[in-house]
């Protein structure tokens, strides 16, 4: 049966981000996501986690400056050592939250600059700092992202974030496969999945349109859960949507999953 972590930072959010670990707790979720914890000392959102018998399981790298339009450093020109000190945060906390994975962004491309010209740099930066996040024991994870709510990421069909990863060459970076945003890209979720199946470490979804529970939108997810169960996957599949009306009322979807309220 697939295992499901829930997202923090979408999900519960009627609630302050405090009480939202016990909330999570209370409808049968052991594991959760929190992308961005850094508005708090590691110690705090380390005691949420333990006062509620929660795992954190994954985090972002921070996005930079959102009045600039700015979705991550990890890919552009001159901003090198900006993304060092992210991506340096983003490790100290996955070490102290106990959070095995890091989503590193890559960001948007700055106008005027070539594409390819982004991609050597996330590559370079990667493949500096992969040995320092494997030595933790923490992956980094790249995840595609779509252009309807990213306009000008650099990597946003598999394809292209395979290629990243390929130049990289460690044994640390992976795919992060968000139902979402690859059901806007590409379609054919399931046979995406099994194509770059070696390559793919985390799982994430919410309906299209919308990003809400798995019961709206388009997409099939009670299938595509079966697939991702059929392939053999031992890891979590991410929560990361925004409940339609409350949290509680669109979790009927996790019935059979033995999450909902008690």
């Amino acid at each position: 049966m697939p295992k499901f972590a829930a997202n923090l930072s979408t999900m519960f959010t009627e609630l302050e981000p405090p009480a939202r670990f016990q909330a999570a707790r209370d409808v049968g979720f052991d594991t959760v996501e929190f992308l961005r914890p850094y508005a708090w000392p590691v110690a705090q959102v380390k005691q949420w986690l333990d006062d509620a018998g929660l795992r954190m399981i994954l985090l972002n790298t921070a996005s930079g400056d959102p009045d600039k339009g700015e979705r991550g450093l990890g890919a552009l020109p001159g901003r090198e050592k900006d993304f060092r000190a992210v991506f340096d945060q983003a490790l100290d906390y996955a070490v102290g939250l106990g959070a095995g994975m890091i989503h590193v962004m890559a960001g948007v491309v700055p106008e005027g600059t070539r594409p390819e010209a982004c991609d050597e740099v996330f590559i370079a930066n990667l493949k500096e700092v992969a040995p320092i996040a494997k030595a933790k024991g923490v992956r980094l994870n790249l995840e595609p992202l779509n252009l309807q709510d990213v306009p000008g990421y650099l990597h946003t069909k598999t394809a292209h974030t395979r290629r990243i990863i390929d130049a990289v060459g460690s044994d640390n970076v992976f795919m992060q496969y968000d139902f979402y945003h690859m059901q806007v890209m590409q379609g054919n979720l399931a046979e995406g999945m099994r194509r770059d199946w070696d390559v793919i470490g985390h799982i994430q979804f919410s309906s299209v349109p919308g990003r809400h529970e798995p019961q709206h939108g388009e997409v099939n997810m009670p299938f595509l859960f079966d697939v991702v169960d059929q392939l053999g996957y031992d890891g979590w599949i991410g929560c990361e949507y925004g409940p339609k009306t409350t949290t509680l009322e669109g979790l009927s979807w996790g019935k059979p999953y033995g999450l909902g309220p008690r």
